[in-house]
């Protein structure tokens, strides 16, 4: 029995261990499985990074190859350039050393020239020594002098005649400084000028008021002619309805009024409704208007002259000058004007500026009553500012301007020079503004006349003429000899007070496209 349960016992022992050793190879076999997938998975991994590697090294290699490419194209293109640049300014010097080679070849000549007189001078020199060695001897003999003697003559002799070399020499030089004198008076006004140009208005006794309709000349008339009786006046200004299509005119002497009646007239029609009552209203609102742009023009001027305080009548009354013009100027803009001339005239002879500007702006002030009172315009100017206490080099100078009294001081002579010049100056009447216009176009048409030129400007009032040239046609130094040869022919060509300034611009404008 115990024999049976052992043999079962090693049987059962025997066949788990065979279970077991069978089991153990199985899982042995499919580990070693896995593990050999799992390497080759790995090189496989590995090769594919590897790929990819080196394709992106590729990429890498053509993208900076490419990119020194070009730098090295632009560096190129560069180079190029600076090649043009350096080829351009070669032919620029090989020009500029053909003309000094020719001025070098004039200086030799003149040189030359120089040598062959100073020689022809020294044996000028050596024969009039001779000639007076022996005259001295032959007037020793013939005058029974001595050589001392005949000497002291001659030198008594000289200095007579030189006495009188120096009294001409002296009369060259009164009149030199003279003229030097008139140039610099002309370079100081020349300058005024330029720096100054008041604007230009045309002179008219009338104005002219637009219609809409020609039924609006009925309104205007009135039943009876009431409604234009009324407004003739109360308005002082005579109103033409004729048969201008559309229009009618308003004639007066005094332009206050003639202005009070037109903006008087111009709010009747847009308003439509004319009749004596509603006239005499809009004629007082239109003159209250009237009157706040007299003072602020007055108040502008006034500002924009900058001469400090003035009592509030006189701004008005110059105020009033707006509406006044004298020979096709407005006289409040010539006012002005005469203002800023006689201050860039005080300025260059060291006087009082503003004392200068004051005497220039109020000189015509008598011109704004002088339509409604007797007297002159200067007399009346005088007057009206003798009651405000005005300076008394400031009424010497209104009262003066015209010669009517004796100037008294320097600001005075500026006012009256300052007068003429904005009355005469080119383009500030009618009768000289053709005039202004040809000599400008003259100036231009001159200019244009010369080989490489492109085109010509004059400006400030034909004081400057400014010549656009060609660069291919006309060089650096070329450009030189042309503003002089321009010069020339102008001053040969044209009559003109004070200078004309030339400058003649060259320009090089190099493109290129890459």
């Amino acid at each position: 029995m115990n024999t049976l349960y052992l043999i079962i016992a090693l049987t059962a022992f025997l066949a788990g261990a065979v279970s077991s050793y069978f089991l153990i190879s199985l899982k042995l076999r499919g580990a070693r499985k896995t593990s050999e997938d799992m390497i080759r998975d790995a090189r496989r991994e590995i090769e594919r990074e590897k790929h990819q590697t080196l394709i992106k090294a590729k990429e890498d290699w053509f993208r900076l190859r490419d990119e020194q490419e070009n730098e090295l194209r632009k560096r190129a293109e560069k180079m190029d350039e600076i090649e043009a640049r350096l080829l351009d300014r070669e032919k620029q010097l090989e020009s500029r050393e053909e003309v000094l080679k020719q001025r070098e070849g004039l200086a030799s000549q003149k040189e030359h020239e120089l040598t062959r007189q100073r020689e022809a001078l020294h044996v000028k020199d050596e024969e009039l020594s001779r000639i007076i060695t022996a005259q001295n001897e032959a007037l020793s003999k013939v005058c029974n002098l001595s050589i001392e003697e005949a000497r002291e003559k001659l030198i008594e002799n000289l200095k007579k005649e030189y006495r009188r070399d120096a009294a001409e020499l002296y009369k060259t030089l009164v009149d030199e400084a003279r003229s030097n004198a008139n140039r610099e008076a002309r370079k100081i006004i020349t300058q005024a000028i330029e720096k100054q140009a008041a604007e230009y208005a045309s002179e008219l006794a009338v104005s002219v008021v637009n219609l809409p309709s020609e039924e609006v000349k009925g309104r205007i008339i009135g039943k009876d002619g009431r409604n234009i009786k009324a407004f003739e006046q109360l308005s002082g200004v005579k109103l033409i309805v004729d048969d201008t299509p559309e229009a009618v005119v308003l004639s007066s002497f005094d332009p206050v009024k003639r202005e009070v009646a037109r903006v008087a007239l111009e709010k009747l029609i847009s308003s439509g409704k004319i009749h004596p009552q509603r006239i005499e209203e809009v004629l007082k609102a239109a003159e209250q208007e009237v009157d706040k742009s007299v003072w602020r023009a007055g108040n502008e001027v006034v500002a924009s002259v900058g001469i400090g305080k003035i009592h509030p009548d006189l701004i008005r009354t110059l105020g009033r000058l707006y509406y006044r013009t004298s020979y096709g100027q407005n006289v409040l803009m010539h006012s002005k004007e005469v203002a800023l001339l006689c201050g860039s005239m005080a300025v260059e002879l060291s006087l009082d500026t503003r004392l200068a500007r004051r005497a220039g702006l109020l000189h015509d002030i008598g011109k704004a009553v002088s339509q409604s009172q007797e007297g002159t315009h200067t007399q009346l100017g005088f007057e009206l500012c003798s009651q405000y206490n005005e300076n008394p080099i400031v009424l010497n100078a209104i009262a003066s301007h015209h010669e009517d009294v004796p100037a008294d001081n320097l600001y005075s002579v500026l006012v009256a020079a300052a007068d003429a010049i904005s009355g005469s100056r080119p383009g500030a009447r009618r009768d000289t503004l053709d005039g202004y216009v040809r000599r400008i176009e003259k100036l231009e048409k001159l200019a244009d006349s010369f080989d490489g030129v492109e085109k010509s400007y004059a400006i400030s009032a034909g004081r400057e003429v400014r010549v656009m040239i060609q660069p291919d046609k006309v060089s650096d130094a070329e450009a030189e000899l042309l503003v002089r040869d321009i010069a020339k022919k102008i001053q040969e060509g044209m009559d003109y007070p004070g200078q004309v300034k030339i400058t003649v611009i060259r320009e090089t404008v190099a493109t290129a496209y890459a």
